[in-house]
Formats: structure tokens, C-alpha cells, sequence
């Protein structure tokens, strides 16, 4: 088994409006259990990126102005290397404002952010109230279905374009856009949802899922969930599910 999960943690400081630092925990919590070893390194505005130094990317969500300001650096400082990270295999997982970076744009009022442009997705500000609640999607891990829960908060809707899927089917919940019946976005390793609360320790089957792949194993060994078990039904009932 590798020997250590490497992680690169984007935007700490400003990309975490939701406590979504709980997801950084929850994946080195479950590699310390198994025996792997667990490194985070965090990149800030101006810092440069080396895609061949980690196997997992994180960027969580923040305020409009935080957002504004890490948009532009995603597109200038680090789009290279983040591209040639998603183009490797290399895990790239963005939770609600990071999702919205992922795409080409982000409509914000009279103001355009520009995207890494990593998928294929757009996300526009429209009339309306925020989309607000628990959610539950349905997807797809290792070719088998399983179900994500999670806790959604987002203004903007956000539309994949026609070479994009989603990351899962909304089985309660608003989604992407409160229209299509989809939520998040998934190319490959790159992974984008408006899921947070913060989503890992919700949902331990996918933190262990993205834990083997960025390291690239099939599977991991298992652990004495009761706990986490709990947690998730507590989630898919919070949501109606």
C-alpha cells in the first residue's frame, strides 16, 4: 500500500465558508487509521502549483469577494498545472464555490469570473431565492451505485455544457440549477458538487473512494464504521431519503 496520500489544499485561508476543512480531516483520519501516511500542503493566491507533487486536489467554497480573488488566480497562476494534474489521472475534488471555478465561467452580477475551464460547465447569478436545504444524488463508484448526502447553499445555477455529465441524479434537493434534475459535475478524476456541510464526513464510502484513487488502488481495507455508518443515514433522512 503507498505509503503516504499527498494532498494539495487551494484556497485554505479564503475557500472555506461552509467549514469545509472538515473534509482535509476526515481523509487524513481515515488514512492514519489504515496505516497511510497523509501530507497537505497549502496554495494561496500568487503560489505556484506542481501537479506531479500530490495525488489529490482540494478547493472549497467562500464569500463572492474571496471567490473573486481566487478566480483570477486559478485562471492565470495555476490553470497549467492544474490541467496537466486532471489530465494525469490526479484527483481534483471542488465543493460549491470551487465547483463553480471549474468551468469556463461565473456570471456574477455585472461582473464575469473567469473559470480553470477543467469541465465543460458554466454557472450564471438568475432571479430567484438561494438554493438552500439537504440534498441526497444518486452515483456512480467503481461501476456500482451509491447514494451522497449532503447540505446545499448556493445562489448561483450552474449549467453543463454538452460534453460534461453530471456527478450524480438529485433524489432530493435542488441540484446544479433547481431545473435539469442533476448535481455536480464529473469528468474522470475531476469532481465538482455543491455538496458541503462539509460532505466527506457525511458520506465515509466516498472519502474512502477518493482516497484509493488518487493512490490508485481498487479498493481500500475496511473499517469499523458504526459511526459514520450513523451519520450517513442521519444525512439521507435530514434530506428525506
Amino acid at each position: 500500500m503507498p505509503a503516504e496520500l499527498r494532498v494539495c489544499s487551494l484556497y485554505p485561508d479564503l475557500m472555506n465558508i461552509y467549514a469545509d476543512r472538515g473534509n482535509m480531516l476526515m481523509l487524513e483520519r481515515r488514512c492514519a487509521w489504515r496505516g497511510i501516511g497523509f501530507r497537505i500542503d497549502a496554495a494561496g493566491l500568487g503560489d505556484p502549483v506542481d501537479p506531479e507533487a500530490h495525488d489529490l486536489f482540494y478547493i472549497g467554497g467562500g464569500q463572492d469577494r474571496d471567490q473573486a480573488l481566487c478566480a483570477r488566480d486559478l485562471a492565470t497562476v495555476k490553470r497549467k498545472a492544474l490541467h496537466a494534474a486532471a489530465d494525469a489521472g490526479k484527483v481534483v475534488l471542488a465543493v460549491c464555490g470551487g465547483y463553480q471555478l471549474l468551468g469556463s465561467s461565473y456570471q456574477l452580477g455585472d461582473e464575469e469570473l473567469p473559470g480553470v475551464g477543467l469541465v465543460d460547465l458554466h454557472t450564471v447569478r438568475e432571479p430567484g431565492p438561494r438554493l438552500i436545504g439537504n440534498v441526497a444524488i444518486e452515483v456512480e463508484l467503481n461501476g456500482e451505485p451509491a447514494v451522497l448526502a449532503g447540505f446545499e447553499n448556493h445562489g448561483g445555477r450552474t449549467y453543463l455544457g454538452p460534453t460534461a455529465r453530471p456527478l450524480g441524479r438529485v433524489l432530493s434537493g435542488h441540484g446544479n440549477n433547481n431545473h435539469d434534475g442533476f448535481e455536480g459535475v464529473r469528468r474522470d478524476n475531476v469532481i465538482g458538487t455543491y455538496l458541503h456541510g462539509p460532505l466527506l464526513p457525511k458520506n465515509a464510502h466516498f472519502a474512502d473512494w477518493l482516497i484509493a484513487t488518487a493512490l490508485g488502488l481498487e479498493r481500500l481495507e475496511g473499517l469499523p464504521d458504526a459511526l459514520e455508518d450513523d451519520a450517513h443515514r442521519e444525512a439521507l433522512a435530514a434530506a428525506g431519503v
